[in-house]
């Protein structure tokens, strides 16, 4: 019971804070929970739902490679800017600490009830959104503006 209360407290504050993504993902643990043999499908997308998720996001990254949009030629460009060498820079960054981060929510159960506290919070509250690549994004841009501020 204390489950769903949890689950209805996290699905209200998505409704609030008007968040699609957490509204349907919690909406899809709710249902996952009425099926008949949850206790083997929810350990089970909890051990592997982050490596479906990067790999979803892998997808769509590669969709404009795909379709054209990208080519080697962009990728060339990418060793000429300094924006381009700090993507890197910060790719690299997330990768390394995300191995770290994986091997730390299962080491530390604490830290995983933590992170989502603070992840609703912050795509609720602060319109942020749950997701490694973007955080990535996020990075450069935070250096990249104050590379602009001073010089």
């Amino acid at each position: 019971m204390e489950s769903w209360l949890f689950l209805a407290l996290v699905l209200l504050v998505a409704i609030v804070g008007k968040n699609i993504s957490l509204i349907i993902a919690t909406g899809v643990v709710m249902v996952f929970k009425l099926l008949p043999f949850t206790n083997k499908w929810l350990p089970t997308i909890q051990a592997k739902g982050i490596n479906w998720g990067v790999t979803i996001i892998s997808v769509a990254i590669l969709v404009p490679i795909a379709t054209g949009q990208i080519g080697f030629k962009d990728l060339v460009k990418t060793f000429k800017t300094p924006a381009g060498w700090i993507a890197i820079l910060a790719g690299i960054a997330v990768a390394i600490l995300s191995r770290y981060g994986v091997n730390q929510l299962a080491a530390v159960p604490q830290v995983t009830v933590a992170l989502v506290l603070g992840t609703i919070i912050g795509v609720v509250v602060f319109k942020g959104v749950a997701a490694g690549p973007v955080i990535a994004s996020g990075m450069i841009y935070l250096v990249i503006t104050l590379f602009n501020l001073h010089f």
